[in-house]
């Protein structure tokens, strides 16, 4: 029963989150709620770890969810459905919608009705990745405290976190610095967190 869940959670994830791999954000926040399968801060540890990872991000933090709720399960290989499962939920309607619009490439080229409909998801795409950055952005830099508004915010900032993004930031306006790989930055803050234990 668990596998159906998972493959019917995904699935919802992969058929309207358009957009990419950050806006399936705010629907694993939605996911994570509703299920317990996984809360902020772990939402927080999948996206740097699809982030850093090959691989599409969705995919990644996909197989990641179904590995770690598979496990529960009690079956063997029960990580390994778990993480089949999730994936091809989450690419299952992409492929659907690739094969319909095969099928009727000719027309879909020359209808001004399915321009329309991309014109307008790139802003709501747009607004999700949004939410996601600023979702990511409060988990990162926050402390466990709950947001009350901004009077209460230099009680809930993690300064330490803080100093890190701005000197990885400045670091990345620095023409020798922009030409490394990304690993290194993320390799020197996985550094940071531990001597510093953020």
């Amino acid at each position: 029963m668990i596998f159906l869940r998972l493959f019917y959670e995904f699935f919802k994830v992969g058929l309207f989150s358009v957009g990419g791999g950050l806006a399936t954000i705010p629907f694993l926040q939605h996911m994570g709620e509703a299920t317990g399968w996984f809360g902020a801060g772990d939402l927080a540890n999948m996206i740097a770890v699809s982030e850093s990872t090959p691989g599409a991000m969705g995919v990644n933090m996909a197989t990641y969810v179904g590995f770690t709720v598979g496990g529960r399960a009690g079956i063997p290989m029960g990580q390994v459905l778990g993480s089949v499962t999730a994936t091809l939920g989450l690419i299952a309607p992409s492929i659907i919608v690739i094969l319909i619009i095969a099928k009727f490439l000719q027309k879909f080229r020359q209808s001004k009705l399915v321009d329309g409909v991309f014109y307008g998801l790139r802003p709501a795409s747009t607004g999700l990745i949004a939410a996601a950055g600023v979702g990511v952005a409060k988990i990162a830099l926050l402390t466990g405290a709950a947001w009350t508004g901004f009077a209460a915010l230099t009680a809930v900032v993690s300064w330490k976190a803080v100093a890190l993004a701005a000197a990885v930031f400045i670091c990345l306006q620095i023409r020798p610095l922009k030409k490394l790989h990304p690993v290194v930055f993320i390799a020197a803050s996985a550094v940071a967190g531990i001597l510093f234990r953020m």
